[in-house]
């Protein structure tokens, strides 16, 4: 992951989220669905050196891009 420029993954998770919100339906909420289990997969590896305050952003964050997912049903 560190391999990976910074700019290359902003660009996908933008192009996800704005696919997902556009295309509506049951592959809009795939694609923002996507966007939920990067976070899900961050947030596991690195829930031990976040404090508290980073864990809730992030929690917050997840919370919101499944509420979105939901709504472009």
């Amino acid at each position: 992951m560190a391999r990976v420029p910074p700019a290359v993954v902003f660009l996908l998770v933008v192009g996800l989220f704005v696919g997902g919100v556009l295309t509506k339906g049951l592959l809009g909420a795939a694609l923002l669905g996507l966007i939920a289990a990067g976070v899900v997969v961050l947030l596991a590896a690195t829930w031990r050196v976040l404090s508290p305050a980073q864990r809730l952003g992030r929690v917050l964050v997840l919370a919101l891009v499944v509420v979105i997912a939901v709504s472009v049903l």
